[in-house]
């Protein structure tokens, strides 16, 4: 009680009449008040480089890129699997296409990364960062593995042609749920 109205007496600048109190009782009094008084802390700033915003972009383009390009993946190799005689040009582009999708996916893995790095003192959607980043380097290595079972047609057992073709579909299959996922996480729950 004595403290807070020393403290309005001082505030409004009217004097003191310490002449019952002592005066150190009258300091300690003040002194204790202002160490009692809590302070807010305010969050630190986080200001992203031109660079950032530059590799974020790059980024969501290729996103944008990735379904077309899986779509057409699936379809491909599906006609290679059920096709009894494929046209000579589905293998090929069969190849080019898993070839780009591994370019867009090294383009994104990179910038995505980096951005991650840049972005490590904010706290906001850190979880969701950070599940998205999870989710794609899972299919990044399960698009590796996916293209490491491509499937040996030089073989003349077919059940071994057949279950090789199956395992490289599902690998892929599986990737492209994975990274479809993290992908929607970050285009429809992103703040």
């Amino acid at each position: 009680m004595l403290v807070e109205a020393l403290l309005v007496l001082r505030a409004v600048g009217a004097p003191l009449d310490t002449t019952a109190i002592h005066p150190s009782i009258i300091d300690t009094a003040l002194s204790a008040a202002v160490v009692d008084t809590p302070s807010v802390r305010r969050r630190h700033a986080i200001s992203y480089s031109d660079q950032y915003y530059t590799r974020l972009t790059i980024h969501r383009y290729g996103s944008y890129a990735m379904l077309p390009l899986f779509a057409a993946e699936y379809s491909l190799g599906q006609n290679l699997i059920n096709d009894a005689n494929p046209s000579s040009w589905i293998k090929p582009t069969h190849t080019a296409v898993a070839l780009g999708i591994g370019a867009l996916f090294g383009v994104n893995t990179i910038t995505g990364a980096w951005n991650l790095w840049e972005s490590r003192d904010d706290p906001s959607n850190r979880g969701l960062r950070i599940t998205h980043t999870v989710l794609m380097l899972a299919s990044d290595a399960g698009f590796a593995i996916t293209g490491a079972l491509t499937p040996k047609t030089h073989s003349f057992d077919f059940s071994e042609v057949q279950s090789s073709r199956n395992r490289h579909r599902n690998w892929a299959i599986g990737s492209m749920a994975l990274s479809t996922a993290g992908t929607a996480l970050m285009w429809f729950w992103k703040h």
